[in-house]
């Protein structure tokens, strides 16, 4: 099965709302973007409880939690100014550089 890459407009650092899913609301920021399974990892979401074996950095072993992916379809970008989960729009400027911006209040993201 092939996996297909696409453009995200969604990049790390980004403050994302997650908006399906059991983590329903919350929202968070980007630690990674996986652009093969289009998916991203947004920290404190989506937490799963990993078995891991005692080894050089866990000596001990046991019980841990950890982010896992979740679907691009299921997170929105927040716009600082409105505040609020927003679609966004690319913009060219006039030096040639493509900017993301904010449907709602035309603000550059």
């Amino acid at each position: 099965m092939m996996i297909d890459k696409i453009k995200t407009r969604i990049k790390k650092e980004d403050k994302v709302k997650i908006i399906a899913g059991k983590d329903n609301d919350k929202v968070g920021k980007v630690l990674r973007v996986f652009k093969n399974g289009n998916r991203v990892l947004v920290e404190n979401i989506n937490m799963a409880k990993c078995h891991v074996r005692p080894n050089a950095q866990n000596r001990q072993g046991g019980i841990i939690e950890k982010e896992m992916p979740i679907h691009l379809s299921n997170v929105m970008l927040m716009c600082d100014k409105c505040m609020s989960p927003v679609r966004v729009k690319m913009l060219r400027l006039e030096d040639g550089k493509k900017v993301r911006m904010c449907r709602k209040c035309d603000e550059i993201i």
